[in-house]
């Protein structure tokens, strides 16, 4: 799932998301994890690798509870840029709705035998990262579905010193802006 499918997804006339240029970051992997309110309300997951973000959408939200397997639809990557979108997606244009940044931060790989290559365990079915953000935290595993379509992943969280039964999306802010999704007006 590449830019290109991303591009042609969007008329950039009518939004202001960003278009899809490759870039990296400078030191740490990034990850992100928007909020939006598109005609279902999702979490958009988004994990950095090779200048492009790779990004799950999770319809019922990222958990800190290792009980919980949260069903990630992988959809096409987004670029380097859409980091730190935030803001309104109008009506008529692909994922229409509100737009916050719900968490950011960096992430690491676990037991890293690729150097980094985010791909090369998306290829293998299963990635264990480490996540520094502001609400989440800790080690995470993505793993793929294999009886399910072919984009169909889970999101699980592990036991960790960060694991906890307390509901993480009730922290509803933007980390960037300090609103919330409803307060974004057109």
């Amino acid at each position: 799932m590449t830019l290109h499918e991303y591009n042609q997804k969007r008329n950039f006339a009518s939004t202001s998301e960003p278009e899809g240029k490759i870039k990296k970051s400078v030191a740490e992997m990034i990850f992100v994890v928007q909020k939006h309110a598109a005609s279902h309300l999702h979490y958009d997951f988004r994990l950095e690798s090779e200048g492009v973000l790779k990004s799950w959408a999770i319809p019922k939200g990222p958990s800190m509870n290792p009980a919980h397997k949260r069903l990630a639809i992988q959809v096409e990557d987004h670029p380097y840029a859409y980091r730190n979108f935030e803001g309104i997606i109008p009506e008529g244009n692909y994922g229409a709705g509100n737009v916050i940044v719900w968490d950011n931060g960096t992430y690491i790989l676990v037991d890293d035998e690729n150097y980094g290559n985010l791909n090369a365990y998306l290829q293998k079915g299963q990635v264990r990262f480490i996540i520094k953000g502001k609400k989440l935290k800790g080690e995470f595993v993505l793993v793929k579905l294999k009886a399910k379509k072919e984009n169909s992943w889970l999101l699980i969280k592990a036991k960790d010193d960060y694991a906890t039964e307390e509901d993480v999306l009730l922290q509803d802010q933007s980390v960037i802006a300090n609103t919330t999704i409803d307060s974004l007006k057109s």
